[in-house]
């Protein structure tokens, strides 16, 4: 049985990329809205209340915001995968599970999203 962890909850974090297939989705960056959830044993930062023992999540934003930002990627599925692959990237973190949505991918839909659920190899 896995181990339950304590959850860090990114909300709305919106960002412009180029991202998609078509040429007209290549031309200018496009808005995507990410959700993340974090998955981290957060017993020792909740003694210590010192931010070396938990998730920086100021940095953690800041590293996907520069990536995505820079991205160039056919597909959001790709740009979910290098989301989850920063977040695993922090030793505090064991799980994350994002979700990437492009609001203006189809007409007549709020949004299009894919959500994936990554776990820190060991």
């Amino acid at each position: 049985m896995d181990k339950p962890f304590d959850q860090i909850h990114i909300r709305d974090l919106q960002f412009r990329c180029i991202i998609g297939i078509d040429d007209i989705e290549r031309k200018d960056k496009q808005d995507i809205v990410v959700n993340l959830t974090l998955e981290a044993d957060l017993r020792k930062a909740c003694e210590s209340d010192q931010i070396v023992d938990t998730v920086d999540y100021k940095i953690l934003k800041q590293q996907i915001v520069a990536m995505g930002e820079k991205s160039s990627f056919s597909l959001i599925e790709t740009l979910a995968q290098r989301i989850a692959d920063i977040c695993l990237a922090h030793p505090q973190v064991h799980r994350v599970r994002v979700l990437v949505e492009k609001p203006a991918a189809l007409r007549f839909a709020r949004t299009v999203g894919v959500e994936i659920e990554r776990d820190r190899v060991v």
